[in-house]
């Protein structure tokens, strides 16, 4: 049924106030043969929105809406499987790959998420949930090497970017999906679950035709309600399980988080999302939380730490988070998004003395004070296994072996 719009819809976002950078990526040519004037092209823009805003957009970039959108329902169809059979790809110990239940991940540190996640760090079908959802494993193994394929041209535009040989990033990146035992890039699909809202009840959370609230479940199973209040304080999951999944938490000042502020791992992160759904970044050298926007079709570009690392900052780790929107329309549905993030082999060394001519250009950017994390960097060198397995300890504390 249409809608009439109203002011209600609107939403103030970067991306409407002409703020977002966007690259077209139309003609590059293939992974093995990339164009080289889009190449050179390419590099020159990422130089500029990277070090400016530490983001843009990609459009033109190859990855279909329908493949995108074959790939969430895939998700969804994880999600609606019995708990026990969803505990068989549960991510366990240092391993990246599998299954994270909404509420074990603590970006910033302390407070629960509220998404569902599925990693994929290897394509081997037997890590994949081929045999309770036919089909599953070709398409998300596709997408994967879609997302890689991206991946390899945008490491050759940043490399000419740097002024450094072409496949300079290349090399250093060469094992991607092959497991995370050698490279910790990642393919993640993400669910975040809907708010419904009435007089009634606050707080509650569809997925279907089933909702869930602390204070009623519409469901067979036991009732896992914890015994305090959620709006008095943050109740953490135990693991156990989740309601299948599509819980909420309201943090103690009233406010609920999708995903904590917080900064990438690697060398750049790929996003794709279906809808305007709170993602917010803080610009470089800005401390006001910004809403990005959503551009249908396009696929977003962040810096990692692990770039920011190697150009000195002149490409900055952008800090970003997905927050429960204000807006009505939007926190009443919800809202799928898919990240490849992409990490340097295992064994590369992290130095910011690593990249040549690594000084070049450097006298017309902006100094900034450099974070601890940076100063830190570069006391001590760490190859990139050693880097996120830290950032992993800090983000799934005592949730990282528990399971």
């Amino acid at each position: 049924m249409l809608k009439t719009k109203t002011n209600d819809d609107k939403v103030d976002t970067l991306l409407t106030k002409g703020l977002v950078p966007i690259i077209d990526l139309a003609h590059c040519g293939t992974e093995e043969t990339p164009v080289r004037s889009v190449v050179n092209r390419v590099g020159l823009q990422l130089q500029k929105c990277l070090n400016e805003k530490g983001l843009c957009l990609l459009v033109n970039h190859g990855i279909s809406d329908e493949k995108l959108k074959t790939a969430w329902d895939h998700l969804d169809d994880f999600v609606d499987l019995p708990s026990d059979v969803r505990e068989h790809y549960i991510r366990t110990g240092d391993d990246n790959h599998g299954y994270v239940r909404p509420g074990v991940e603590r970006f910033n540190g302390k407070t629960p998420e509220l998404r569902h996640a599925f990693n994929i760090c290897t394509l081997n079908a037997k890590n994949l949930p081929e045999e309770p959802l036919p089909g599953f494993a070709e398409h998300i193994s596709s997408l994967a090497q879609d997302f890689k394929a991206l991946s390899r041209f945008i490491l050759q535009a940043l490399a000419v970017s740097l002024d450094i040989p072409q496949s300079f990033f290349l090399e250093k990146h060469s094992h991607m999906l092959s497991g995370d035992h050698d490279n910790e890039s990642t393919l993640r699909l993400l669910y975040y679950p809907p708010i419904i809202e009435d007089t009634d009840e606050k707080n509650d959370f569809i997925k279907g035709s089933c909702i869930y609230s602390y204070q009623r479940c519409l469901s067979d199973k036991p009732d896992f309600r914890p015994e305090t209040n959620p709006r008095d304080e943050i109740n953490e999951l135990d693991g156990k399980d989740e309601l299948n999944g599509t819980t909420e938490r309201q943090l103690p000042n009233g406010e609920m988080i999708r995903c904590g502020a917080h900064t990438d791992y690697g060398t750049f992160t790929l996003l794709a999302q279906d809808s305007e759904g709170g993602l917010e970044v803080k610009l470089p050298g800005s401390e006001k939380w910004q809403r990005v926007g959503h551009l249908p079709g396009a696929i977003l570009i962040n810096c990692g730490e692990i770039l920011s690392i190697w150009t000195r900052e002149r490409y900055p780790a952008l800090p970003h988070r997905v927050v429960i929107p204000e807006q009505q329309h939007i926190r009443s549905r919800g809202r799928h998004s898919i990240a490849f993030f992409c990490h340097p082999d295992n064994l590369t060394m992290i130095s910011p003395n690593d990249l040549p001519n690594n000084e070049i250009g450097t006298d017309t950017v902006d100094k900034k004070p450099r974070k601890k994390s940076f100063k830190a960097a570069k006391e001590k060198v760490y190859n990139a296994y050693q880097l996120i397995q830290k950032r992993f300890r800090e983000t799934y504390g005592h949730h990282q072996t528990s399971h």
